[in-house]
């Protein structure tokens, strides 16, 4: 992404909210937050935003790359500190405090800055750009509805190789090529394939387990796509099933299904929680739903807004989210059911379309 006028809209909203904490500027270290504000891909850079400069401070070897993809900021070749260039930047703008991201700088890194920067208040601030990324625009949408069309192949194509005999490794990386093959830099995170007991591991990550008869096998996977992540489990009998197998596969689909619909702005994240928190548990299996039923999704697998037990943050329009509530029995299996959404002005728009009923694979 390199379009100027995204880029320059969310700056100027960063800039609002350091006004409105009085901060003269802010050192942006995430390399989510620093792609977020400047649409950079390289893997080092910094970013420096006083009330005049945007100034993204990378080595020599992406000079070339970071004025291509940052138009718009100034860009600097930083010394062997990235302080040396910030020092000055700074002092020319007769700055004696500069924010960092607490969540993302380690102690020992804090302590070299406290040290190249005598003399600067360091302020430590939580979640600035974080707040920003929570409300997508329609560039972000754009993207993610494709990162999710990509998984959604991706199941459909899975389950034409799942049969007893495979590993869960092997469908793991047969979902992971096809993502690839489909236009994904990569996958969102380490693929979860859990067949047998092992589905009742919520983060199975994928074994050398060979698929047997009779087995519920849980896939988790996501497409990360221009800069973007999808997130999307389905899960699956290969072989007859249980009374018990269909009896809590319906279960985990109706408290889905309940959240799907009645998710909206105004909620809490807790609020939503219990949309499939209260079904589950009105069936007798609340001890067995140990997670929350989602949480944010967009340039990382998990962001903010949770959607969980202990969530107060308020949903809103443009807000991305998962909605993936399970029972877990272990010895047994188990079932988890996952879409990602976007909040609307009414309701949740699905991007996430694969096929939810019961799945038998012969």
């Amino acid at each position: 992404m390199n379009d100027m006028s995204v880029t320059m809209r969310r700056l100027e909203r960063l800039r609002e909210r350091m006004r409105q904490r009085g901060l003269p500027a802010m050192f942006v270290t995430h390399p989510a937050n620093r792609r977020y504000l400047t649409g950079f891909t390289g893997t080092s850079g910094f970013v420096l935003i006083t009330e005049q400069r945007a100034v993204l401070l990378t080595d020599f070897r992406y000079m070339t790359q970071a004025a291509e993809q940052a138009p718009g900021y100034e860009i600097v070749q930083h010394g062997q500190k990235v302080t040396d260039s910030v020092r000055p930047i700074l002092e020319d703008g007769r700055i004696r405090s500069i924010g960092f991201e607490q969540d993302h700088v380690t102690y020992g890194t804090y302590a070299s800055y406290a040290k190249e920067l005598a003399g600067m208040e360091l302020v430590p601030v939580e979640g600035l750009v974080e707040e920003l990324r929570m409300i997508k625009d329609e560039t972000e949408l754009a993207i993610m509805r494709e990162a999710a069309r990509i998984a959604d192949e991706a199941f459909s194509h899975i389950l034409t190789v799942t049969r007893p005999g495979v590993t869960e490794r092997e469908l793991a990386l047969e979902l992971e090529m096809f993502m690839r093959r489909k236009g994904a830099a990569s996958s969102s995170f380490d693929t979860i394939v859990a067949s047998g007991e092992r589905s009742a591991l919520p983060h199975g990550v994928a074994s050398d387990k060979v698929i047997g008869a009779g087995e519920l096998v849980t896939f988790d996977f996501g497409a990360y796509y221009r800069g973007y992540c999808s997130d999307l489990t389905r899960t699956v009998m290969v072989g007859k099933p249980a009374d018990r197998h269909r009896e809590i596969y319906d279960i985990v689909l109706e408290a889905q299904l309940n959240a799907l619909e009645r998710i909206r702005p105004g909620m809490t994240g807790s609020e939503a929680d219990a949309l499939t928190r209260d079904v589950i548990k009105r069936y007798g299996y609340s001890d067995y739903f140990g997670h929350g039923t989602g949480h944010g999704l967009g340039m990382e697998i998990h962001e903010a807004p949770r959607l969980s037990l202990a969530s107060s943050t308020v949903l809103q329009p443009g807000m991305t989210v998962t909605v993936e509530p399970g029972i877990y029995l272990p010895g047994f299996g188990g079932v988890r059911i996952e879409d990602d959404v976007v909040i609307t002005e009414t309701g949740a728009e699905r991007l996430t379309f694969s096929a939810k009923e019961f799945i038998v694979l012969d």
